[in-house]
């Protein structure tokens, strides 16, 4: 995988990552009221949309790279979110770090580079 394209997926990865945060953010703001307007209104907070607008935008982003990069590689790299978000997580929401979380994220970073070299 060319250096550009590489980088354009980590980015990708990353931009993925920081909507999973706002989505977080979102739901620890929403407050349910039955069906009432004041719920509704809660759950289109501004962190949920700012999440909305940055999926999409990614969205795009995503499908400019699979022109050019083989879903097996870009979807390879993609598993990066899943060592990206519990770091976040971490620093964001105080969310813990296990050596679970951990030994999962070496194997997956150790997939990652198998792939893509």
């Amino acid at each position: 995988m060319q250096a550009r394209w590489l980088l354009l997926t980590l980015l990708c990865v990353l931009l993925l990552a920081v909507g999973q945060m706002l989505f977080k953010s979102a739901a620890a703001q929403w407050r349910i009221d039955g069906w009432s307007w004041t719920s509704v209104r809660g759950f289109l907070s501004p962190a949920l949309i700012a999440g909305l607008v940055l999926y999409a935008a990614t969205t795009v982003l995503w499908v400019y790279i699979l022109r050019t990069v083989p879903l097996t590689l870009a979807y390879s790299v993609y598993a990066l979110a899943f060592v990206i978000v519990p770091l976040l997580a971490y620093f964001f929401f105080e969310e813990p770090l296990t050596l679970k979380t951990f030994l999962g994220a070496a194997l997956i970073v150790a997939g990652v580079i198998v792939t893509v070299r």
